[in-house]
């Protein structure tokens, strides 16, 4: 019974290492919210990202071919949640996104002095 228990306590334990996903790769999708100016926006949004233990690094863009690096990425669990800067305009964007069915969604919030966008974001892993 014993041995029953602490095979038990192992598994509960090692399962959740077992069950988690490795986000790395490319993702794509959109944005959908509402400007400074109360306009609704939809625009694209193209990940490339590098999931090492708790760090998630790489970038983030409207395309594939315009990136902008990652800052302060992290994985807990099935969120992810990182910083990007847009170094043309000075736009700095959190993303806080949560893996569920294959997609990774949640909020997007960018700003610019007093400037802020909200937005959901959905992306799903390319192929």
């Amino acid at each position: 019974m014993k041995r029953l228990a602490l095979l038990f306590a192992f598994v509960l334990v090692t399962l959740p290492a077992f069950a988690a996903e490795d986000f790395s790769g490319k993702w794509s999708g959109s944005f959908t919210g509402t400007a400074p100016d109360g306009t609704q926006i939809t625009e694209n949004i193209f990940l490339i990202l590098v999931h090492k233990g708790t760090e998630l690094t790489g970038s983030a863009g409207p395309s594939e071919e315009k990136q902008w690096k990652i800052q302060t990425g992290k994985v807990d669990g099935n969120k992810v949640t990182f910083l990007v800067e847009n170094p043309d305009n000075g736009v700095v964007a959190r993303l806080t996104l949560a893996f569920a069915e294959g997609h990774l969604k949640g909020e997007f919030a960018a700003e610019k002095g007093a400037e802020k966008l909200t937005a959901k974001v959905d992306v799903t892993r390319v192929k």
